[in-house]
């Protein structure tokens, strides 16, 4: 079979989308992605050894009225160009991650005949979901409570958000080898999602010292784009490390990484995820789903800060569902300034049997089998003649 793989954006709507692209590949089905010219998916979705074709497609700021019909004439353009693609192509289904190119995809689909299957990723569904729910042939969800956005008739899934099956092949002893990590040695891992996270970066420089007071530790800083060189001077700043010695700094277009010292490393954005979350000890990270289903997955510890200013507070409720498993702890992005960060950032490394006891849950809760079960779900729609009205 041949099947479209439309999303983008954030990774957050990539890596699920990537995941299912791996499950299908690896059962000998043809697969090609589709997604915006410029997009973070124009870079992931290549090295993923997937065939691509960008169309384009934007969003509409609210402030400014205008941009809606700017924003719908881009889309209806590539709705027709994407049309005349899946009719050379002659698609067996595609499958939608949301993102706002997966609407003119999706709507070609629907003109097409060709059965379209939507996932949503967030406990709120995002507008392009929204829009293609009717159109969709199946329609599998992460949390449950994102069916109150959607207007289906359909029966809805609730598979978890899929995770790349590569992701889950290597053990710690394996990853602690490559990140030259020591078998007896802790394992911070900080992250805020594909974009970074600026007010946790803060947060933890602000327990720079007392963190490398600890001699058993290692800090792996995933810092994001944006905010890598003002965090690697701050952090330099603190270390006393001589400023104009850069040797141990790496700054490229792509990913920039430095050690400030021996335990502290920095990367501006991580490709090797599954080797860094399965060395881990705990993880501090946003509450995006993809980061969630990944770390439940490998069962790693987590004290989670939602993004405040998530679409309808999306990343508090998938959080508190982590919290509820037992899996996460959760602090809310106006307390990181407080001593609470620090408590409960403790809590957890201190506590071995905490951290033995909040694996244990995330292995209950976890979403290993999401992408088989997204994966198998295409399948069965793009064998049937049943589409929506």
């Amino acid at each position: 079979m041949r099947f479209v793989i439309t999303g983008g954006g954030t990774a957050g709507h990539i890596n699920p989308a990537l995941a299912v692209a791996e499950e299908l590949s690896q059962r000998g089905h043809e697969v090609l992605f589709a997604g915006t010219p410029s997009g973070l998916e124009a870079t992931l979705a290549p090295k993923a050894g997937l065939p691509y074709q960008a169309f384009s497609a934007s969003g509409f700021d609210r402030a400014r009225p205008t941009t809606l019909i700017s924003s719908s004439v881009t889309i209806a353009r590539s709705a027709c160009q994407a049309r005349r693609w899946l009719k050379r192509l002659q698609s067996d289904a595609v499958i939608g991650f949301g993102g706002y190119v997966s609407i003119p995809v999706g709507l070609a689909a629907s003109w097409s005949g060709v059965p379209l299957i939507i996932h949503e990723q967030n406990s709120a569904a995002g507008l392009a979901n929204r829009f293609l729910a009717r159109k969709a042939a199946a329609i599998a969800l992460t949390y449950p409570q994102a069916q109150a956005g959607l207007k289906t008739t359909r029966t809805v899934h609730i598979t978890g958000n899929p995770v790349r099956p590569s992701l889950l092949g290597i053990s710690r002893e394996e990853a602690r080898q490559k990140l030259g990590v020591g078998e007896d040695a802790q394992m911070l891992l900080v992250f805020g999602g594909s974009l970074g996270a600026q007010h946790i970066n803060q947060a933890l420089l602000s327990q720079a010292k007392t963190l490398m007071e600890r001699p058993d530790l290692h800090v792996y800083h995933i810092t994001g784009t944006r905010d890598f060189k003002t965090t690697y001077d701050k952090l330099a700043l603190q270390f006393a490390a001589v400023e104009t010695d850069r040797t141990d700094v790496s700054i490229c277009e792509d990913i920039c990484s430095a050690t400030v010292n021996a335990r502290w490393h920095l990367e501006s954005y991580c490709n090797r995820m599954g080797e860094v979350l399965a060395a881990a000890d705990v993880v501090i990270s946003r509450a995006g789903a993809t980061s969630l289903a990944e770390i439940s997955a490998i069962a790693v510890p987590a004290l989670l800060v939602p993004y405040p200013y998530a679409t309808d507070d999306h990343q508090t409720t998938n959080a508190k569902a982590m919290v509820e498993s037992g899996a996460a702890l959760m602090i809310r992005d106006s307390e990181l300034d407080s001593p609470r960060f620090s408590e409960l950032m403790m809590e957890l490394l201190n506590s071995s049997r905490l951290r033995d006891t909040m694996k244990q849950a995330a292995r209950v809760s976890g979403s290993a089998n999401a992408t088989v079960a997204v994966a198998e779900l295409a399948i069965a729609a793009a064998k049937s003649d049943a589409m929506p009205d």
